[in-house]
């Protein structure tokens, strides 16, 4: 299984596989599994808290709370870890693992087209 790159952080642009820039990461989860210095592993049950003043993860709540995303879907981005991609215009979308090409400095490449990505409810 494909993991998210350990250098990614919320802000970055990101940009399709026709070079074209989409958007900035909005919010990411690193999966229960991973190891990431910045980010506390999340619990599927929603009930984790952050551990320090300030995080860029949220809990499950507030990522899936306000959304109609259904089960297996959330199962599968909980397990691969996910970034959700905050867009310009129209709805934001999520980012899986294997869905990134390349992340250096302030800026992830994908290996797919936007339109390719889950779409926010």
């Amino acid at each position: 299984m494909e993991t998210l790159p350990q250098n990614i952080h919320v802000g970055m642009r990101v940009v399709d596989s026709r070079n074209k820039t989409i958007g900035k990461i909005d919010d990411l989860r690193f999966p229960e599994n991973a190891i990431h210095p910045d980010v506390e592993p999340a619990e599927i049950d929603g009930t984790d808290k952050p551990r320090t003043g300030e995080t860029i993860l949220g809990t499950i709540a507030e990522a899936f709370g306000k959304e109609e995303i259904p089960e297996a879907l959330r199962d599968r981005l909980l397990r691969e870890g996910y970034i959700r991609l905050d867009t310009p215009l129209g709805k934001d979308r999520y980012i899986l693992p294997s869905q990134i090409a390349s992340a250096a400095g302030d800026e992830v490449t994908l290996n797919v087209e936007r339109d390719e990505l889950i779409k926010r409810q």
